[in-house]
């Protein structure tokens, strides 16, 4: 993992080195980006929109006759939540209560009832038998989660940190619905915020992903995600570094 980091650490120096992009060419990445980050955490919830489905909704607003309204608004949900993060990022926002429930809000804007607020149920997690704690310990557990992770921000590398904070929040489960889409913004809001590149977890990877969690509740290590995510760092970093090289 070590070797991995120190990868990431070069490319991010590389990169920075670099020709910055224009506002023209880091929109275009940024907007292709968000279509397919929306379409792969969708469609990881079960989502039947296709990336070119999702590109026509959000690039074009066009609506796909056969696809529920539902779909259509969790596409446009998220691209919501995501340009919000990209706003909080810039800023170098601490994560809070406050910032999670906002984009749990923007993720779920088609349930009104249940957006930004923690679930009042208990709740079983599909294909798992872990079992998320009980509604009423729901907000303790979350008001621990901010603290710790913002103090693990300062002394562990933020992939690390990163990772376990979208374990931990999994784990906790605290909304009714959403959870996973709302984990994976966070888990690029923290990277974003900490100047490294958002991270597209790919559907067809679910199952590698879906093990870093049984991994982590097997063993308590975050040592798995950590490496998937760094992966996926790499990727990124690698793939803009081509792009303006290629220039």
């Amino acid at each position: 993992m070590n070797d991995k980091l120190k990868k990431i650490y070069e490319l991010k120096e590389k990169l920075a080195d670099l020709r910055p992009l224009n506002e023209g060419e880091l929109k275009r990445l940024r907007d292709e980006f968000t279509v397919s980050n929306t379409y792969n955490s969708n469609a990881i919830e079960g989502s039947t929109l296709t990336l070119r489905e999702t590109a026509m909704i959000l690039s074009e607003g066009i609506t796909i006759a056969e696809k529920p309204i539902k779909e259509h608004l969790e596409a446009i949900g998220h691209k919501d939540a995501f340009d919000y993060i990209l706003e909080i990022a810039d800023r170098k926002t601490e994560l809070s209560e406050r910032v999670i429930k906002e984009i749990h809000s923007l993720v779920l804007m088609a349930d009104r009832e249940n957006r930004g607020i923690y679930r009042r149920v208990p709740v079983m997690i599909m294909g798992s038998e872990y079992t998320p704690p009980q509604p009423y310990l729901v907000p303790k557990e979350m008001e621990q989660l901010i603290i710790d992770h913002n103090e693990m921000i300062g002394t562990a590398d933020v992939i690390s940190a990163a990772a376990l904070l979208h374990l931990k929040f999994e784990s906790i489960h605290p909304f009714i619905d959403g959870n996973g889409r709302t984990g994976r913004l966070l888990l690029n809001f923290e990277l974003m915020k900490n100047g490294l590149l958002p991270v597209n977890i790919k559907f067809t990877d679910r199952v590698k992903y879906y093990d870093c969690f049984d991994d982590y509740r097997l063993t308590g290590s975050a040592d798995m995600l950590t490496s998937l995510i760094a992966d996926y760092e790499i990727s990124e970093l690698e793939r803009y570094i081509n792009i303006i090289e290629a220039e």
